[in-house]
């Protein structure tokens, strides 16, 4: 009876061992395109209005850095903007009574477009020392707080869209001519109350010997393929994760 029972038990394993293997899961993880938030100029950071794990909207104002450089460049601009209009008024007025040449007149108006284009950049500089939200998201991580120096283009905050969440995975080279781009792949997770659907967005044209990243038990190819997948509803995913993809091969399908 006991022999009889083994036998039994080493039956189901290898049947479940060769579901397995013909199920076509693979081990992966998720991974995320974050958005970096970042100055122009080198910066003091003067406040912080979002902390780690804030649902943020496109737009909304996120930090502010200190601006008296910027402010002053701006007086000196439109300082230089008024005479320079002071002195096209006046040969403007020498140019219709005769008395001054075509030449200064132009001279005088190529410096006012110019005084006037620096006094644009001078404001837009000075925009930029508050720091808006580019798009919808998760504040992902906070690089700098109040008080600290950013240099210039530093990212001080990232941020996460829903939608650049991606599941990344290796498939064998002789699975590679059954799967393509827009393929359904299934990705569960621990902890996940149901599977999450993910079509394949990128297939790698390369081959790679051994993944960067590898959480499967055992190695299975030594000649894989990376590949994406962006799942549309991302809630249950955290960047980092391990997840199984499990895919059904083109020949497969029904």
């Amino acid at each position: 009876m006991m022999r009889r029972f083994t036998i039994l038990v080493l039956a189901a394993a290898l049947l479940a061992g060769c579901a397995e293997k013909d199920g076509h899961e693979y081990q992966g993880w998720v991974e995320a395109d974050l958005v970096f938030v970042s100055p122009d100029e080198q910066g003091r950071v003067e406040t912080l209005s979002v902390r780690e794990g804030d649902q943020v909207e496109s737009g909304r104002l996120l930090i502010t850095l200190d601006s008296d450089l910027q402010r002053a460049d701006l007086a000196v601009a439109e300082a230089a903007f008024i005479n320079a209009k002071i002195a096209f008024e006046r040969a403007q007025q020498l140019a219709r009574t005769g008395a001054g040449t075509q030449r200064d007149f132009d001279n005088a108006q190529a410096a006012l477009r110019q005084a006037e284009a620096q006094v644009a950049a001078a404001k837009t500089r000075l925009a930029r020392r508050m720091l808006e939200s580019p798009t919808a998201g998760i504040v992902q991580q906070v690089y700098f707080r109040p008080g600290e120096t950013v240099p210039a283009s530093r990212p001080i905050v990232s941020l996460l869209p829903p939608g650049n969440i991606k599941v990344r995975f290796f498939v064998p080279e002789t699975l590679l001519a059954r799967i393509a781009i827009g393929d359904q792949v299934r990705v569960s997770c621990d902890g996940c109350a149901e599977d999450v659907l993910a079509p394949v967005t990128f297939i790698s044209r390369s081959a790679e010997f051994t993944p960067p990243v590898i959480y499967s038990r055992e190695e299975r190819a030594k000649l894989v393929y990376l590949v994406e997948a962006r799942p549309a509803r991302t809630g249950a995913l955290r960047v980092g994760q391990p997840v199984s993809v499990a895919v059904t091969p083109r020949e497969a399908k029904q």
